[in-house]
């Protein structure tokens, strides 16, 4: 046996969820499966990597040796796989495409759908990649690996804009909302408040920029001490649904038959949303579509009470 990348996420669920239970259920394996699977682990590595306890599993000095080792070897194979993709992608493109690159948005459908049926105008035909880090995006515009990239800038995490980009705001300060599972107390009020989820666990993607330090401060200001997950929006909204962790989320989310999607009270988390190009006539080229897009998801959020600005 070798150790290889299902082994390091195995070992990383167990440490993010406390237990082997939730942890098989994240990973979508069986709990004896998943119990087989570490201890081939732990005869390769010579020892224990947890201890377990009445209250869950507990790494021990070994396993936080590996779990340190591990997480920046999952995202670098993560990165790696993203960059040939988009080596790949752009190889195959050719010329004739406009190279759109976004954080995950709601407008995304309604803006590509209008960028095609106004190709006859433009003179190309958009392509997509989306990335959790908006400082990713803005460099692939910069390095020409990109056209224009529709990312957003928490709060109180600046973005650092590469030289030679130019933006428009799209939206000065969208607030965050939360979801939860609609079997919990607070899924049944219009508004949410902070103090409501102290005894909740959040989940937050810790590769997506400034997210987890806006939340941090916006629950520190609020005196809570949160107990955090790390995972992406897919596992999050998996186990959002379950009620494991409630989560933040964009305004323009939909509920669910079990997820509700509420409004902060105070909006303590709010975004800017940016486009960013290296030209002006690019960006006032495809930033009506955007604007038109985004102001249709955002009407059908019936709890985000966005006023569109006039054009």
């Amino acid at each position: 046996m070798e150790l290889d990348i299902r082994h390091l996420r195995a070992v990383c669920a167990i440490e993010d969820t406390g237990s082997l239970h939730k942890a098989a259920r994240q990973l979508g394996l069986t709990q004896p499966a998943l119990s087989t699977q570490l201890r081939r682990i732990e005869a390769f590595v010579g020892g224990p990597l947890f201890t377990r306890e009445r209250t869950g599993c507990r790494a021990t000095p070994l396993g936080r040796i590996l779990l340190t080792r591990a997480r920046p070897l999952i995202d670098g194979l993560g990165t790696l796989v993203d960059e040939a993709r988009a080596v790949a992608a752009a190889t195959a493109e050719g010329p004739g495409r406009l190279r759109i690159g976004s954080t995950a948005s709601r407008a995304l459908p309604g803006w590509l759908r209008r960028l095609r049926a106004n190709a006859e105008f433009l003179g190309t035909e958009p392509t997509l990649r989306v990335d959790v880090s908006a400082h990713a995006l803005l460099r692939r515009v910069a390095e020409g690996g990109l056209d224009v990239a529709f990312v957003h800038e928490v709060e109180g995490s600046p973005l650092r804009m590469p030289p030679g980009l130019v933006w428009r705001v799209l939206v000065e300060r969208e607030p965050q909302f939360v979801s939860l599972s609609t079997d919990h107390p607070a899924a049944g009020r219009s508004v949410v408040r902070l103090s409501d989820l102290a005894g909740d666990r959040w989940m937050v993607d810790p590769t997506v920029d400034g997210e987890w330090d806006g939340l941090l401060r916006a629950l520190r200001s609020a005196g809570l001490q949160p107990r955090v997950l790390h995972g992406d929006y897919l596992t999050a909204a998996s186990l959002v649904a379950t009620g494991e962790v409630v989560a933040l989320c964009q305004p323009t989310s939909r509920s669910r038959t079990d997820m509700a999607i509420r409004p902060l009270y105070g909006d303590p988390v709010g975004v800017r949303l940016l486009l960013a190009a290296r030209s002006e006539t690019l960006l006032d080229a495809v930033l009506p579509d955007l604007r038109a897009a985004y102001g249709e998801a955002a009407r059908q959020a019936p709890a985000y009470h966005f006023q569109e600005d006039p054009v």
